[in-house]
């Protein structure tokens, strides 16, 4: 595919990701909105998320107006050039900034100045994965500020939490985390585990959950079982959507893990937003498919 056709169905994966809300998160929210009491503002704020589904999704605007960091995955037919993919990448990011699609994002740590294109240093992130397959997969999120701030890193053992080296401890930590946030982040919230690792793989095994669907279920059994228990129990906290009260303080719990040091048990938590802005484009021959 020649760099300007990738650049505009790459314009469209930003579009796709930055308006319409992923299916799995939507079916989510409307359950929410059925399970908070009539008259409350737990049902308000619902009604408010929903309403703004469908007016982004009609009117192609963002739906929420931080765009967030824009976190991309590249799986490429393994020896494929990836400088021109790079190159479109980033052409497309900034006429999507240009549309209005994406809020300008990138600001210098130094100056304060901001790019104005959504381009800079670190900005897109960018992990590029070589595969044995033929075709190329492109998966982005937009990773918004607020839920970004509610980000969080422990190391175990936590002798605030008397969280010892152990899922008990993991369960100790994500709890700490999601009532921490107390409504911050753009509740209800999704909290992305990842354990161990070491302080940046860690984080970014937590990320990657994000793209995990609401409704899949962990391969490992024990895990999908600490996940089951983690979205329970997190929402039986009572914050409720943006911290106002209710039954629904989270949409799901994800977890994935990494093998760690001897010296280190690390617990990183990606919080993500009501507003899980995710998106996936595959290209196989001339053939384009998205989803999200």
């Amino acid at each position: 595919m020649d760099p300007k056709t990738l650049q505009t169905n790459l314009l469209e994966l930003i579009r796709r990701s930055s308006t319409d809300m992923p299916p799995d998160i939507e079916v989510a929210i409307r359950a929410g909105y059925r399970r908070e009491e009539k008259g409350t503002p737990a049902k308000s704020v619902f009604k408010s998320m929903l309403d703004s589904i469908e007016l982004s999704r009609r009117k192609s605007i963002a739906l929420c107006q931080d765009t967030g960091s824009l976190v991309w995955n590249i799986y490429y037919p393994d020896g494929s050039e990836i400088l021109p993919v790079t190159k479109a990448i980033e052409n497309a990011i900034a006429e999507a900034t240009d549309k209005t699609w994406l809020r300008p994002n990138a600001v210098d740590i130094v100056t304060g100045k901001n790019s104005g294109n959504n381009l800079g240093a670190g900005s897109p992130i960018l992990h590029f994965h070589p595969w044995k397959k033929k075709n190329w997969e492109f998966s982005m999120m937009n990773k918004g500020g607020g839920c970004e701030n509610c980000g969080i890193q422990y190391k175990l053992p936590d002798s605030r939490l008397g969280a010892g080296r152990d899922l008990d401890g993991v369960y100790k930590c994500v709890l700490d985390a999601v009532f921490q946030a107390q409504g911050k982040g753009c509740a209800p919230g999704i909290p992305c585990v990842g354990i161990g690792g070491n302080r940046d793989s860690g984080m970014e095994c937590a990320k990657n959950q994000i793209y995990r669907k609401l409704d899949d279920i962990n391969p490992d059994q024990i895990l999908a079982k600490l996940e089951k228990k983690l979205y329970q129990d997190c929402n039986k906290l009572g914050i409720g959507p943006m911290g106002y009260g209710g039954k629904t303080t989270v949409l799901g719990v994800k977890i994935g893990t990494l093998h760690r040091l001897p010296a280190c048990y690390f617990v990183s938590i990606a919080y993500m937003c009501w507003s899980d802005r995710r998106g996936n484009m595959t290209i196989s021959g001339n053939k384009v498919t998205y989803s999200n």
